[in-house]
């Protein structure tokens, strides 16, 4: 018989745990500098379980703990049976959470509570409820020691919610060679959501442009060069330009992505001072995400070329009624209002993740058979690394099993039926990979 039928969610020990690491949550919050995680605080409660059965105690799990920023650590987890050849892992699974205000909660965030089938908490979905999930996975592995012809790791990860810190969590890991040997088969990606496989992300990429007109008395505006008024044109015209260049890409259709590549602005400033004041500067921010069908490079370059072409015609944007100018005389001498535009991060690489692998027939037909029926879909949001990680020649496909509605919000909550369900279908896509690896 398939050992999956016996691998089943160990269900007081899953609530037990996760029970333990929600009560961390409070303790794993990423938003520097205010709130700095203490992962090696989550990381505590699984060596409780996981050190008992790992090689050093004469179990067969290799478990490490890897820190490279004290208190922040990430841990790796591998069951390698005898003459496995082949290999199987789980990455990107988190062990920080984002900020939660209890005010705006109807449960404590910082506690585990449980409602019928709804367990709630800060970390639930995103992602200490895979955490606890591939824990137990694990301690199975250690109690039945099922005979894979494949070796199956874990990664857990510090540092996902918040890139303002580097070195700490899987890039580190990367580049010092801890993935290397995950290359050898396909890798799961385990923090996205409704339990159905996530084939496609964006990348993403954050801008500001600064708009420098010339502050002036608002009863006297020919003085003045309005840098709202010329801001919000130019940002009109670069988004225009945006979605000339990068328009929907016929990929886009075969992947199922839910909209095509965006550049929108999200917040603004404006100089301090009075009503009656036309402004010196006015700054517009945003982002692009970007299908993976287009290359962020290639993108930049055409925003960055089209801004030079503006301020070399800044004259040509409309202007707001008979006054409003973007250059002005000023004591005999002509003044022009400037834009400056800036990128205010690295990329993140977004994925489209091979449809026509192992790895992912693998996941498709595990969530079919425990779901009824695999539905794949892609979505502008964005993961670390794991664009990099493709390109590095991983074969990296998405999945999670929380509720997106909850990602990030408040009263969040993951479904115990879900991660019952989670347990079966990542044990059978271990299963399939296994025995694919047997016939050969």
């Amino acid at each position: 018989g398939h050992f999956h039928d016996k691998m089943e969610l160990n269900t007081d020990r899953y609530v037990a745990l996760l029970t333990k690491l929600i009560g961390e949550s409070e303790h794993v919050q990423n938003n520097p500098p205010k709130l700095i995680p203490e992962e090696d605080r989550v990381i505590h409660h699984l060596l409780e379980l996981l050190q008992p059965h790992s090689i050093e105690n004469g179990g067969v799990l290799k478990v490490q703990h890897v820190v490279f920023v004290k208190g922040r650590g990430n841990l790796i987890i591998q069951y390698a049976p005898p003459g496995a050849t082949g290999s199987v892992s789980f990455v990107g699974s988190h062990l920080d959470v984002v900020p939660a205000n209890p005010v705006n909660w109807k449960v404590p965030p910082f506690k585990l509570t449980q409602d019928g089938d709804k367990l709630y908490g800060r970390g639930t979905t995103d992602c200490l409820g895979h955490v606890a999930l591939f824990t137990d996975m694990f301690v199975q592995f250690a109690e039945k020691k099922p005979a894979l012809n494949v070796k199956v790791t874990a990664v857990f990860i510090a540092s996902e919610e918040n890139d303002s810190i580097p070195g700490i969590g899987v890039d580190q890991l990367m580049k010092e060679g801890y993935l290397d040997e995950l290359k050898s088969g396909p890798v799961y990606w385990v923090d996205s959501a409704d339990s159905q496989p996530c084939i496609g992300t964006a990348s993403s990429i954050c801008w500001k442009l600064r708009a420098e007109g010339k502050l002036f008395h608002s009863g006297l505006p020919h003085k003045a060069i309005n840098p709202i008024e010329m801001g919000v044109e130019a940002l009109s015209a670069m988004q225009a330009h945006f979605y000339k260049e990068f328009a929907a890409h016929p990929m886009e259709t075969e992947y199922q992505f839910l909209t095509p590549s965006t550049m929108k602005p999200t917040q603004l400033g404006v100089a301090e001072g009075s009503l009656n004041q036309i402004p010196p500067w006015a700054e517009f921010s945003g982002d692009i995400r970007l299908t993976p069908f287009y290359e962020p490079a290639t993108c930049m370059a055409s925003v960055e070329a089209f801004v030079a072409s503006l301020n070399a015609n800044i004259t040509s944007l409309p202007s707001h009624g008979p006054v409003s100018k973007y250059e002005i005389d000023e004591n005999g001498q002509p003044r022009r209002g400037k834009l400056i535009f800036s990128w205010l991060n690295q990329p993140m690489s977004g994925i489209a993740c091979d449809i026509t692998s192992p790895g992912f027939f693998a996941l498709r037909d595990a969530i079919a058979t425990h779901k009824g029926e695999a539905k794949p879909y892609s979505i502008c949001g964005s993961l670390p690394l794991v664009g990099d990680m493709k390109a590095q020649g991983f074969d990296l496909q998405v999945v999670g099993f929380g509720i997106s509605s909850v990602y990030h919000g408040d009263d969040e909550y993951v479904l115990l039926s879900d991660i019952q369900a989670a347990m079966k279908i990542m044990y059978q896509v271990v299963e399939q990979l296994s025995a694919a690896h047997g016939a050969k």
